[in-house]
């Protein structure tokens, strides 16, 4: 017997009211307005294979409304992957369970990325279609031939970030996705005319975007819809018309099923309402099973596709690009070599440059780009054509001036496998890409940012442009690898140590002023140590000068002048604290001895400099906005000269 689909649904809706009162917490509304989407989805239109949630070529499915997360919890649990199980569901909410307030990718196999700031899962999805057509390009329908879908509320499309993903997404045509948008017209605080009144749909088709509208709660009407967006070559917007809660009969179409418990009345009503008879978080069997069928037909295409990657003379090549493995090859080696016997006195944006020549001719996963500041950031080289809607093979995206959207867009190639991205701007605009960063970390993701103009050595650009407190902030952060490399050497080392980091985003700060060589050695890369001894005292040590970038050749000056005066001075070129920090104790105790006097120099805040010069150790920096004038007038004005440092120094020292 075929079971209706409204059954099929109401499963969902069971489940998202039951875990969310069990948790006294969540967000019942959008699961249950949802759930008849979500079952024409899974039923008809979603290639998964519930036994292998990491299958290359399946659709990737983003819940970027993650505050619907049962949504999600439900639908993998029914359609038959092993995790959640009923008890995780039956935990939802709770400490160690999988089932997280909003969807987490770590914590489930089926979950493709973690969302919850809203407008971010939509903008990483643009980067999972991209990275599908970019490896499509490479490998061809029998290998990369899916699609990808996002599930998105009211929230999502007014965050203005969703005005710059979706300008990517309709400007490179990438038709293999398509959003469905949860047009309940409710938010937090009541109706959306209470904040809004834009034509949405006129907006997305302003921007390339081929744009349906559905009864969301009729399973026809939906099929109609996401028929019509699989026949168009543009992206789809399908507004999918709901009622919010819908079932729960005294609250439904209102802000009070979006973020609360209905209540046990409510639930009880709601449960009479769907002809739902069941137990809390129990699934008659009969719905069970036709859920499970759903993920059969995955299973097959998937044994499909094993079979074309068996017989393809490409396998080897594709699994490799996959696994994410990546090593720098010959080409990198010989260009370290170089810079050895021919040390080069450039910025370290050139020298990132010119290391990424290197790297992108020997690691074809590297994919780059810029917002709008190629020239700037020095992102692009020459094995790096541009992707265009023309020519998807290409390894250089051009995003505009979009700061956020680009964060976003690579962490979904991340998320995706295949592509390692990187992409630049200038170090203060990461406070445009702040919140995607912060996922990048969250979600454990290897993507690479370069920011370069990292300091008021960008000169004449003024206080707008010129970072003060970014790189203590963005150190700030969890599972944030930031690089502050002193010469073209450190340069190329912390690309090395970017690249090996599998779990973790890095963050190249780079100068826009020619720094001079400092490292004449390549044997051994010395930034893993995250700081490390670039000089030794040559009299008895008295000082350790600790500095990053373009202050670590401020920072010999000074110890020479220092030891002119009878006080040996250590160097330690401090390239990455987070590094320094994993270190053991007895190293990072050889590096800063606590019987010397410790002294920080670096073009930005001295806040958190004392971690690791102590109350008693000096700080040189910049506590304030920086000013607009050329960089040798304002490293004087902001003091940070020798003949500024090292009286000071010397003065507590005691002479």
């Amino acid at each position: 017997m075929t079971l209706p689909e409204r059954q099929l649904a109401n499963a969902i809706r069971a489940l998202a009211m039951d875990a969310v009162q069990a948790a006294n917490s969540g967000h019942p509304g959008m699961p249950m307005g949802m759930a008849d989407v979500a079952t024409v989805l899974y039923s008809d239109y979603l290639k998964f294979d519930p036994t292998d949630p990491k299958w290359a070529d399946r659709d990737r499915f983003v819940l970027s409304a993650g505050h619907g997360s049962m949504l999600a919890y439900a639908t993998l649990h029914l359609a038959g992957y092993a995790r959640p199980t009923i008890d995780d569901i039956r935990n939802f909410r709770q400490l160690h369970s999988p089932c997280a307030g909003h969807p987490e990718n770590f914590e489930l196999d089926g979950v493709e990325t973690t969302t919850g700031p809203l407008g971010q899962g939509l903008a990483t999805a643009v980067g999972m279609a991209i990275a599908e057509r970019h490896l499509n390009a490479l490998y061809g329908d029998d290998l990369v031939d899916h699609r990808t879908w996002v599930v998105a509320g009211d929230g999502c499309l007014m965050e203005g970030i969703n005005h710059e993903a979706i300008g990517l997404a309709g400007h490179l045509q990438l038709g293999r996705m398509t959003v469905l948008w949860d047009d309940n017209k409710i938010t937090i605080d009541g109706s959306t005319e209470l904040s809004t009144s834009e034509d949405i749909a006129a907006r997305y088709a302003a921007t390339g975007w081929h744009v349906e509208n559905c009864d969301g709660h009729d399973p026809a009407d939906i099929r109609r819809a996401i028929d019509a967006a699989l026949a168009d070559p543009r992206p789809s917007l399908i507004a999918c018309r709901t009622i919010i809660g819908f079932g729960a009969p005294n609250k439904q179409g209102t802000s009070a099923t979006h973020g609360a418990p209905l209540g046990a009345d409510e639930i009880a009503a709601a449960r009479k309402e769907l002809g739902w008879t069941a137990e809390p978080f129990v699934i008659p069997a009969d719905i069970a099973s036709t859920w499970a069928a759903f993920g059969e037909k995955g299973k097959s295409l998937h044994s499909e596709w094993n079979n074309r990657l068996a017989n393809s003379e490409k396998k080897k090549e594709f699994t490799d690009r996959l696994s994410g493995k990546i090593i720098p090859g010959d080409t990198f080696k010989a260009y370290l070599d170089g810079l050895v016997a021919e040390p080069p006195k450039v910025a370290t944006r050139k020298a990132s440059e010119n290391t990424l020549g290197a790297l992108t001719a020997d690691i074809s996963a590297l994919v780059g780009g810029s917002a709008d500041l190629t020239g700037s950031n020095n992102t692009k080289t020459s094995s790096t054509k541009p992707l265009t809607k023309d020519d998807y093979s290409g390894r250089y995206i051009y995003y505009g001036i979009r700061e956020f959207g680009m964060a976003a867009a690579m962490n979904g190639m991340a998320l995706h496998g295949g592509v390692v991205p990187y992409g630049g701007t200038f170090l203060v605009f990461a406070d445009y890409c702040r919140a995607a960063i912060r996922l990048s970390a969250l979600q454990q993701q290897r993507v690479v940012y370069v920011m370069t103009h990292d300091s008021i050595g960008l000169g004449e650009d003024g206080p707008t442009h010129q970072p003060i407190e970014h790189l203590q902030s963005l150190r700030a952060m969890p599972n944030l690898l930031v690089l502050r490399p002193a010469d073209a050497v450190e340069t190329a080392e912390c690309w090395a140590l970017a690249l090996a980091q599998e779990s973790r985003p890095s963050l190249l700060a780079l100068t826009r002023q020619n720094l001079p060589p400092l490292r004449h050695d390549v044997t051994e890369n010395l930034c893993l140590k995250g700081g490390y001894r670039l000089r030794a005292a040559s009299a008895a040590r008295k000082v350790v000068l600790v500095a990053t970038g373009s202050e670590v050749s401020l920072a010999i000056d000074i110890a020479d002048k220092l030891e002119a005066a009878g006080h040996g001075a250590d160097v330690v070129s401090m390239v990455s604290t987070a590094l320094f920090d994993e270190q053991s104790g007895a190293y990072q105790a050889d590096m800063l001895p606590s019987d010397v006097l410790t002294v920080s120099i670096e073009a930005g805040t001295t806040f958190g400099w004392e971690r690791y010069t102590g109350r008693d150790g000096l700080r040189f920096g910049i506590d304030s906005f920086g000013a607009s004038a050329p960089i040798d007038d304002l490293y004087a004005h902001f003091g940070l000269t020798v003949d500024a440092i090292t009286p000071k120094i010397l003065a507590k020292l005691g002479n």
